[in-house]
């Protein structure tokens, strides 16, 4: 896990906070060249921008290998990695943990929806939120004692389109919910593999990494 607390006075950190796909092109270069198609998946990158309201931003990097922060532009952001192997070995049922997620609670609209075009992404918001996430903790191996989800933020990312000129980028927005609390494992083997591969859609817009920590310490 590389934690890196980004310096607001680069104009590379300004420009990628201001565009998710081009935050994501950055935390790729921390991964190694030549890995062909899907390599964010094959990568196992997943990544998270926390901003907890004091000092700069983290920006929290997953890496199936180690990360080489050389390649981010100078004065980038202060770079610490450790290493997650003890974490996913001491992880058992029974033990409590603090989680943190920040996740893409969304629903598809169906044929005769109301709320939108058919297959159209809704934001959950609320109850609804929660128990997106209740489901998919449970799948993860985790058995929720609290929640606390915050107002979905709109994670918009700027993409080339091939019907725009060369130019014009076109905006996609995706929403992210950020979900805090405590747990108990109940099913270490699904919990390792949600940890390693990421929870829900938008992974490459900073949503999927899940944190974890010991119940009496932050994830």
């Amino acid at each position: 896990m590389t934690r890196l607390r980004l310096n607001l006075a680069s104009k590379a950190v300004q420009h990628d906070l201001r565009d998710a796909a081009a935050l994501h092109r950055r935390v790729m270069t921390l991964a190694p060249g030549g890995l062909g198609d899907s390599p964010r998946a094959r990568s196992g990158l997943l990544f998270r921008l926390d901003h907890d309201g004091a000092g700069a931003p983290i920006l929290l990097v997953q890496t199936h290998t180690a990360p080489d922060p050389l390649r981010l532009p100078a004065g980038y952001a202060q770079v610490r990695t450790r290493d997650i192997s003890p974490l996913l070995t001491a992880l058992r049922p029974g033990l409590t943990v603090r989680y943190r997620l920040l996740g893409n609670a969304i629903k598809r609209c169906g044929p005769n929806s109301t709320e939108g075009r058919w297959k159209q992404a809704i934001a959950l918001y609320g109850p609804d939120a929660e128990q997106w996430w209740a489901t998919r903790a449970h799948q993860a191996g985790l058995t929720l004692h609290t929640i606390q989800a915050d107002s979905p933020e709109t994670l918009s990312a700027r993409h080339s389109s091939a019907r725009a000129t060369r130019d014009t980028k076109v905006a996609v927005h995706h929403k992210g919910t950020r979900f805090d609390g405590t747990a108990t494992i109940h099913n270490a083997e699904a919990l390792r593999h949600a940890l390693l591969h990421g929870i829900g859609r938008a992974k490459s817009y900073g949503c999927g990494l899940l944190s974890l920590a010991p119940a009496h310490l932050n994830p």
